[in-house]
């Protein structure tokens, strides 16, 4: 977006398209005149006032709702009007005009949550829940989402920042003030708080990375010889015909996606071609388009006939797989081969027996899944994080572990604290150059 630009903003704040309802929000310095000029009323705070919205020519626009937030309570901490009427596209982009014939300019993307920002009204974490809120696409995500924009992520944030701030505090008066003879670190349990501090680090990081599934899922690619009814158990996984299933071995030719949910984690199901070597020349463009899913998987999930068990054949897809992606082995058709439904883990890979047309042992494909997204024991206390957010926490993880290996040395230690309380800081955007002097004046009783 570029430097914050100033003056009065306006934008269509509703979906595109036709509604019962549509929105036009305004946000700027001293908007009463705007308001009085656009409907001949100047409205109470907060009051829901029912007028005309009238062009320079005095002939109305719309009938409808106009809502007068005063400054600085507002969503963006300025003047903000909300301009309600009925949502046709023609109407609101006539609303839109008059605002800024009145002297509004449009506002940019993200503009108004910019200005929320600057305003000191929401820090960097909220602000980014509002665009996952909007963009949820499970009702996991969007509780997630919203207890974002609540502040609880943050609150979190700020209390770790607080705690490393009150140990650099202890840190920095052993190293600025020697001659006290004093072993502040040692009478105030420094290693045990920096150990508590990095205990929570890690429980947060660990529900940070749980939370990026909710946002982006997991990339669930189903591999096989052909007819071992990988098409099927896309089917059974999507509760719906999504993919053709014949006796035909080859019939899919082309990469089948499907996106699930399991305990409200977006999982992309990838239904490909058979592997196996012909001459076909379109089967043999599906298979190696396969090959490409295969490389951007997450997790592959490798089907073989359980009539048989793992062939050589089988063996030699598996060997080809690329070094670090997780593979599951389902034994399909289990009720042809009268096995019944069951986990196995064996040389490092986990080995399931089901049937995609009975739909037995289902159930365990689910289990296996959430145990590779990294889900189990995780609920509604996940994090809807971000990269940069995992960064900064990953960041922060490391140099207090950095800082807990340097206590002997004061200096290193406290670098390595300072360096863990900016990348915790780059998260809520309040990092700036910090006066730990007047911290320690006004907290830690020295010199006395």
């Amino acid at each position: 977006m570029g430097q914050p630009r100033t003056g009065i903003i306006a934008a269509v704040a509703t979906a595109a398209g036709r509604g019962g309802i549509g929105v036009v929000r305004v946000s700027g310095p001293g908007l009463l005149p705007f308001a009085q000029a656009l409907c001949g009323k100047s409205p109470e705070p907060r009051c829901a006032t029912l007028c005309r919205f009238s062009g320079a020519d005095g002939v109305a626009i719309d009938q409808g709702i106009l809502l007068y937030f005063p400054a600085p309570h507002s969503f963006t901490g300025e003047d903000v009007l909300e301009l309600q009427g009925h949502g046709g596209p023609v109407v609101m982009q006539m609303l839109l005009g008059r605002c800024l014939e009145l002297g509004a300019r449009l506002a940019e993307p993200g503009e108004f949550s910019q200005r929320a920002f600057l305003n000191d009204k929401l820090d960097l974490v909220q602000a980014e829940a509002i665009a996952d809120l909007i963009e949820a696409g499970t009702a996991a995500a969007a509780r997630s989402a919203l207890r974002s924009l609540s502040g609880e992520f943050s609150r979190e944030v700020h209390a770790l920042v607080a705690r490393l701030v009150e140990l650099r505090m202890l840190v920095e008066a052993t190293l600025d003030f020697p001659e006290e003879e004093i072993d502040v670190l040692r009478d105030t349990d420094a290693a045990q708080r920096l150990g508590r501090i990095r205990a929570d680090l890690a429980g947060l990081l660990g529900r940070a990375r749980a939370g990026r599934l909710l946002r982006s899922g997991m990339q669930v690619v189903l591999a096989g010889l052909p007819n071992v009814g990988k098409s099927s158990l896309l089917n059974r996984l999507a509760g719906d015909e999504r993919a053709i299933v014949t006796a035909v071995a080859g019939t899919t030719r082309d990469a089948v996606r499907e996106t699930i949910q399991i305990e409200g984690i977006p999982l992309h199901i990838v239904d490909t071609a058979g592997l196996r070597d012909t001459d076909d020349v379109v089967e043999r463009m599906g298979i190696e388009r396969t090959w490409r899913e295969i490389e951007r998987a997450d997790v592959v999930v490798q089907l073989v006939d359980a009539r048989t068990g793992e062939t050589p054949a089988d063996l030699e897809i598996a060997a080809l797989l690329p070094v670090g992606v997780e593979r599951i082995v389902v034994e399909n058709k289990c009720d042809l081969a009268r096995r019944a439904p069951a986990r196995q883990a064996r040389d490092g890979v986990v080995r399931l027996c089901v049937s995609a047309m009975t739909g037995d042992g289902m159930g365990l494909l689910h289990d296996e899944l959430l145990r590779v997204a990294g889900w189990s024991g995780h609920g509604e206390d996940v994090v809807l994080a971000r990269e940069r957010h995992l960064e900064a926490l990953g960041v922060a993880a490391e140099k207090s572990a950095l800082a807990a290996r340097q206590l002997e040395r004061i200096e290193l230690c406290a670098e390595e604290l300072r360096l863990a309380q900016e990348a915790l800081s780059r998260i809520t955007g309040e990092f700036s150059a910090d006066d730990l002097l007047g911290e320690i004046f006004s907290r830690f009783c020295i010199g006395k």
